[in-house]
């Protein structure tokens, strides 16, 4: 595995190199990170309204220490 950081775009890719037997072939898999405003922004873009935030998916109040973020939003 190797890991590409694009710190301007807040992208990173993970290349995985997968050897077989009979073939080798490559997965990338891209991960994009946001701040609580920027996916605040992307969510309200499209349409959706956030109703709470917590600092990870089981409910933990939010910080901005926690690192993660889980928010709840629905479609408007």
């Amino acid at each position: 595995m190797r890991t590409f950081k694009y710190a301007e775009e807040k992208v990173v890719l993970d290349k995985y190199s997968i050897v077989e037997a009979r073939r080798t072939f490559m997965v990338y898999n891209w991960l994009q990170y946001f701040s609580r405003q920027s996916l605040v922004e992307e969510l309200q873009k499209n349409r959706f309204q956030v109703v709470e935030y917590y600092a990870d998916v089981v409910g933990t109040d939010y910080s901005e220490a926690a690192g993660e973020i889980a928010i709840v939003a629905q479609k408007l």
